[in-house]
């Protein structure tokens, strides 16, 4: 078992060493285009290059290390590109870092780099279900890895559905200053956090049967605690209560916040 530890520390260490590089890296990119949002991008790519990783330096079963190199790996990569395109390439600085270097003044530089350093540390802490996974000897494949292949094809499914609806809502000329209520939408307020957590907990589900793969799921504990509670969807209904209150303060009487359920009262496409 010492064995064990010592391997699994040791793994996270490099993860979080090479994500920190990255970040440093990272950080000097933003100080040049003056967009502190590339540290997203970083932190999705490095969580797809950790399940990556994994699955080629652990040394638990071949199949399972393939199957964590996949989930983890296309996931995190298809989110980094589609943040690198959609954020970093076409748009402004998100809101949150402009209102940082407002705060910051002077000093977010220093700041900005503490904070990069800090997303860097998540990534090798949000490592550990597939560090874990990867390191699980038992044959494959076991129940469990069914349920995570089939948790992470319904998260990927309906986070992409989820965003690909709202894109489309958003593109069309006359839907300025209404809620979205298409599609999922319609059944929860954040459809694509909703799948995103799923996508986490088959994450964790991955790793259960490895040593000690009960630690798995406090990663995607801590991702749902955040979605709810801190960076997820709080500051999303602050912004969206701003910019359209009447709007949406119906959809939240009517829509269930997080879980996709049936919505108290029928509504149809969009409200003004």
């Amino acid at each position: 078992m010492n064995g064990f530890w010592t391997q699994l520390l040791l793994h996270l260490a490099v993860i979080t060493g090479a994500t920190m590089l990255m970040m440093a890296v990272l950080w000097v990119v933003q100080k040049k285009i003056h967009d502190a949002g590339v540290v997203d991008v970083g932190w999705s790519f490095g969580l797809g290059f950790a399940g990556i990783y994994a699955a080629v330096f652990a040394e638990g079963d071949a199949g399972r290390r393939i199957l964590v190199g996949v989930i983890v790996g296309l996931w995190g990569i298809r989110l980094g590109w589609r943040l690198l395109r959609d954020r970093v390439l076409r748009g402004d600085e998100d809101g949150r870092y402009q209102q940082l270097r407002r705060s910051w003044g002077e000093k977010f530089e220093a700041w900005i780099f503490i904070f990069f350093q800090c997303q860097a540390l998540s990534v090798g802490l949000l490592a550990l279900p597939f560090v874990l996974g990867a390191m699980d000897a038992s044959p494959f494949p076991a129940w469990h890895d069914y349920a995570a292949g089939a948790l992470w094809i319904i998260g990927l499914v309906g986070e992409g559905v989820a965003d690909a609806q709202l894109a489309r809502f958003k593109k069309r000329p006359d839907t300025k200053g209404q809620t979205c209520r298409e599609g999922l939408w319609a059944y929860s307020r954040h459809p694509n956090y909703f799948f995103t957590s799923m996508i986490w907990v088959a994450f964790g589900v991955a790793a259960i049967g490895a040593p000690w793969g009960w630690l798995g799921l406090l990663a995607p504990a801590v991702i749902l605690f955040l979605i709810l509670k801190v960076t997820g969807i709080p500051p999303t209904e602050k912004r969206a209560l701003e910019s359209r209150p009447e709007s949406y303060r119906r959809y939240q009487r009517e829509v269930s916040p997080f879980i996709p359920w049936f919505p108290r009262e029928s509504s149809e496409g969009s409200d003004a």
